[in-house]
């Protein structure tokens, strides 16, 4: 369960960027079309993008606290995640357009983590700021920009994958240590909610997730500095220590999705390294390929 010899965890430079960290880093995206990686600073307000060819970081100041963005198949930009609700969004020139808020009602959540799944929706869950008050709600964002609420009740929405065979969602509830997962049907529905794991107290808490192309299911473990990954019934087959403890995301990334990225926050630590953004090389796995929302 443990790294091999070959991997290596190398802090990202940040050359043509002003920070150097962030203080809540989320929603890391590779984006094949752009051969960029992009990730948020959730408390910071702010998009990055890293060029992979270049290794330049850019940055766009964003009026509102922002979850995640993800790419638009056939739309210019983003769609993203904000304290409001959805948006869309341009880079160059910048453009912030609120699509619309799917709880007007409660103005102490925010949109927290998102993904695409191949039929082009988005799933994405908020959470209450406070994070412990269970008033976080489940999405699915569909190309026609309609949404609804798929499940309800969580703490700490985060983490939405597809398992690599597409029969799967997992998503999960950071604040209660838990991993769920849901059948995901070729209608883009989903069966009941299932418990996939219960993180005891020494793995910290659940953060975000991703994929190998071998099914494996990779999980940011916030509070104890680590990544690890787990097969479909639940072995933890590997697990990579960071030097940060508040581990938030990870993703596959190049032109062979064999570049891991991890991003941290420094929010709350006071550490050398904390908010930094990571590289782990030598992992030996690849990423699936990152759909594109439908709309």
């Amino acid at each position: 369960m443990t790294a091999t010899d070959t991997i290596q965890v190398v802090p990202v430079a940040r050359p043509g960027a002003m920070h150097t960290r962030d203080l809540l880093g989320e929603g890391l995206l590779w984006s094949a079309r752009q051969q960029a990686l992009f990730w948020v600073d959730i408390i910071g307000q702010q998009i990055n993008r890293l060029d992979l060819a270049s290794g330049l970081v850019a940055e766009w100041d964003v009026p509102d606290m922002i979850g995640w963005v993800l790419e638009r198949e056939s739309g210019p930009g983003f769609i993203a995640g904000l304290r409001g609700g959805f948006a869309t969004i341009t880079l160059e020139p910048f453009s912030c357009v609120l699509i619309g808020a799917p709880e007007p009602d409660l103005p102490r959540n925010r949109m927290n983590d998102a993904m695409v799944c191949p039929r082009g929706s988005i799933w994405a869950g908020t959470m209450n700021m406070d994070g412990e008050t269970p008033t976080g709600h489940f999405y699915r964002l569909d190309p026609d920009l309609s949404w609804s609420r798929v499940d309800s009740g969580y703490r700490i929405a985060n983490g939405p994958v597809l398992s690599a065979d597409g029969q799967w969602l997992y998503h999960t509830d950071s604040a209660l240590g838990r991993v769920y997962r849901f059948a995901y049907r070729g209608d883009g529905t989903l069966g009941p909610r299932e418990t996939f794991l219960d993180f005891p107290e020494s793995w910290g808490s659940p953060d975000g997730m991703t994929i190998d192309s071998q099914g494996g299911i990779w999980i940011a473990h916030w509070g104890v500095g680590c990544v690890s990954r787990f097969l479909a019934d639940g072995t933890r087959t590997h697990c990579i220590d960071l030097p940060a403890s508040q581990i938030t995301n990870l993703a596959f990334a190049g032109e062979n999705l064999d570049r891991l990225f991890v991003s941290s926050a420094a929010d709350g630590v006071d550490e050398a390294q904390g908010g930094v953004l990571f590289e782990v090389t030598g992992t030996g796995f690849r990423g699936c390929p990152t759909p594109r929302f439908g709309g």
